[in-house]
């Protein structure tokens, strides 16, 4: 334990799933957490939750005007960030032939767009030898089924990760990515499925992973937890699958 201690974190989309399991284990490593969320009765839920060492602050990813106050809240309150989990995103499922506008807009204003902008908004704050980890997702090199818009957001969350550790290796500001496998979360919610649909979607799934099941949000935030500690303080510009094999096979 306390191997991000004293350090200050960012986690966005810190609510539920990946996000607030990994807010969880940054806590009780030791460090200080601010966490983002876009609807202030979850994000008030989330930080009793967490209860000590924590601070909420209702913004969404996909909002300049949002992650602005964000960055102005933790430079007064902390006034600098050593670790940020750009962990804030979603999809919905969309076959080609049907994919909207909409859909198109949404999807990558808050992975896309809302990741970059908040990563770019936060570097005035980041001292020389911080840890930026980018939430992909194993769909950015494998193929999934309605799921083409998601999938190339996170192909784009993958690129970023090698394009940055380059932007600020004078900085020895560390960028990785890390894909979770199938990790059902509220997040899965929000598919466009029903309860029937999503029972069978994760169970089919299962069939796939070499270890047999899915994975979970705790899982997936040990892993987090890793790339921003020194323990992987010569880890650099990867993408750490975090699947149970599933992209390996």
């Amino acid at each position: 334990m306390n191997k991000l201690n004293g350090k200050i974190a960012l986690v966005t989309g810190g609510t539920s799933g990946i996000g607030l399991a990994t807010a969880k284990r940054f806590v009780a490593e030791g460090a200080y957490v601010f966490i983002t969320g876009r609807r202030q009765p979850e994000l008030d839920t989330a930080v009793k939750d967490l209860g000590e060492n924590v601070t909420g602050v209702q913004s969404d990813a996909s909002k300049l005007a949002d992650l602005d106050r964000l960055f102005a809240t933790i430079k007064q309150e902390q006034g600098h960030l050593d670790i940020i989990f750009a962990n804030a995103g979603g999809g919905e499922i969309a076959p080609l032939g049907v994919i909207t506008e909409e859909h198109f807009d949404k999807t990558f204003n808050t992975n896309v767009k809302g990741l970059l902008f908040t990563v770019q908004k936060s570097l005035p704050l980041l001292p020389d030898g911080a840890s930026i980890i980018l939430n992909a997702s194993i769909t950015s090199i494998k193929g999934t089924p309605a799921f083409s818009v998601y999938s190339a957001t996170k192909a784009a969350v993958r690129s970023f990760a090698r394009n940055w550790a380059l932007d600020l290796k004078e900085r020895q500001i560390r960028v990785n990515a890390i894909s979770p496998g199938v990790v059902p979360t509220p997040g899965y919610d929000h598919l466009g499925l029903s309860d029937e649909e999503l029972k069978e979607f994760v169970n089919s799934q299962a069939v796939n992973i070499p270890l047999g099941r899915v994975g979970t949000p705790d899982e997936i935030a040990k892993a987090v937890v890793f790339l921003a500690s020194d323990d992987s303080s010569f880890v650099n510009g990867i993408e750490l699958f975090v699947d149970g094999g599933m992209a390996q096979i």
